[in-house]
């Protein structure tokens, strides 16, 4: 009985150190796209930003003056 005690055991602590290193691996993976996220975010805010300020001198460039303006 404790020989297959034992071998229970050993197989249970290999199961734990492979969840652990898959833990490990898969949180790596999360850190990464947690940056990409972070660098996507703030090209889409800088995209976004050109965006208005070209739509802006656009509107300014096809306003009208009035006619007592010119």
């Amino acid at each position: 009985m404790p020989e297959e005690t034992s071998q229970r055991m050993d197989r249970l602590e290999s199961h734990l150190a492979h969840i652990e290193h898959q833990v490990e691996q898969l949180n790596g993976v999360v850190i990464e796209q947690g940056k990409l996220l972070d660098r996507l975010k703030k090209e889409v805010q800088r995209q976004s930003t050109a965006m208005q300020t070209l739509e802006l001198e656009r509107i300014k460039s096809n306003a009208q003056k009035p006619p007592h303006y010119q």
